[in-house]
């Protein structure tokens, strides 16, 4: 299997997975989502891992986000190995070394916009002074300036995808993971959240790890796999366009 790592020599890589193997089930009945792969994803890289539905590439981001524990293999985020973390351990590395955004978006019915935002903020030892003041920050900068106080069934889908984006960047992780972030908006509202993503790359470079059938990512992608039963095989990347 060929190894998902980079052909430039860059520093120490973001996040390293080494032999990683996912395996669901016993004896006859085992499944392997993720076999054996390699993924090396460094500052300032949009990865994008694309695959039908049933390919593992869930899993794999699961795995890489410490929200799964590998049958076998080692995952190094930033340095550290989550393997070897407790579990209240995992979940403050999680807090933030780590931005998830998610294709349902995931925001909590009864809040606010900017009260979601918050939300992270506050777990994250802001006071609710700052908190409010970073998560306006936030929101302005991707458009919802007019949008602070309504609740997530008052919004579009594109929006309400924006401030999940916002959420998953309050703490400033160095580490981004989108599942599938365009597969419930519109063509327009796909387009301006696939530009924001590109924009955390070179503007802020940070490492952007994006699993999806949305074949516009690859056009911006730094590099691109393909997730088939479970193992990735290095595609040719193309120049970013959009």
């Amino acid at each position: 299997m060929r190894n998902a790592e980079p052909q430039t020599v860059n520093p120490e890589p973001l996040v390293s997975l080494r032999e990683v193997t996912k395996v669901y089930g016993h004896g006859d009945t085992a499944v392997r989502a993720v076999d054996r792969v390699n993924l090396l994803a460094y500052s300032g890289e949009l990865v994008l891992i694309l695959g039908p539905s049933g390919a593992g590439k869930t899993t794999l981001l699961s795995l890489i986000g410490g929200l799964l524990h590998p049958t076998s293999g080692s995952i190094h985020i930033a340095g550290t190995e989550l393997t070897t973390l407790s579990s209240a351990a995992l979940s403050r590395f999680r807090l933030r070394q780590l931005g998830f955004v998610f294709q349902f978006f995931q925001l909590l019915s009864a809040l606010t916009a900017r009260e979601n935002v918050e939300l992270v903020l506050r777990l994250g030892g802001y006071t609710f002074a700052q908190a409010r003041q970073r998560a306006e920050e936030l929101l302005v900068r991707f458009g919802l300036g007019h949008r602070l106080q309504h609740l997530p069934r008052m919004l579009s889908g594109g929006e309400q995808q924006r401030i999940a984006l916002a959420r998953a960047l309050a703490l400033q992780p160095p580490v981004v993971i989108a599942d599938e972030p365009t597969g419930s908006l519109d063509s327009h509202s796909g387009e301006h959240v696939i530009r924001l993503l590109r924009q955390l790359v070179d503007e802020e470079q940070r490492t952007v790890i994006v699993a999806s059938h949305d074949l516009r990512i690859q056009q911006v992608a730094s590099r691109v796999f393909r997730c088939k039963d479970g193992q990735l095989e290095e595609l040719p990347a193309l120049s970013p366009s959009l």
